[in-house]
């Protein structure tokens, strides 16, 4: 069964929503399981439940089949996404527009190419559909 992996923050903000409703979107379109991923920073001090998460998500759009929920905790968040990516061997990556730009961030500081899908592909075998931030 494919993967589709969709960081997001707790609680979940405006923009989390929307890109988690994409993934959700690209879940059932693709038949396959869902994981939703927060990330909890060392730095910030605060403790993150999967259960939090998971009832924060069903508050939103109700019981997900095949959803997984998962906190990982760590110093980077983007350094966290591509290790949970790269552990769960996930088909596709679904991420705000903010957090594309943070990983491009990143990417071009470790190599010449700040191109997150190609590079994904190329190391990860993944597909990455990146959602735009709501117009006001």
């Amino acid at each position: 069964m494919a993967l589709v992996v969709v960081p997001v923050r707790y609680p979940l903000t405006k923009h989390s929503r929307r890109t988690l409703e994409r993934a959700v979107e690209v879940a059932r379109e693709r038949d396959a399981a869902l994981t939703v991923l927060h990330v909890d920073l060392y730095q910030n001090g605060k403790k993150v439940t999967r259960i939090d998460l998971k009832e924060a998500v069903e508050r939103a759009f109700g019981p997900l089949e095949n959803a997984r929920y998962v906190v990982r905790t760590g110093f980077l968040v983007e350094e966290s996404i591509l290790d949970e990516v790269a552990a769960e061997e996930a088909d596709v990556v679904v991420i705000g527009s903010q957090q594309a730009s943070r990983l491009r961030r990143i990417f071009r500081r470790f190599t010449d190419n700040p191109d997150i899908d190609r590079y994904l592909r190329n190391h990860l075998d993944c597909e990455v559909i990146t959602v735009e931030s709501a117009r006001a």
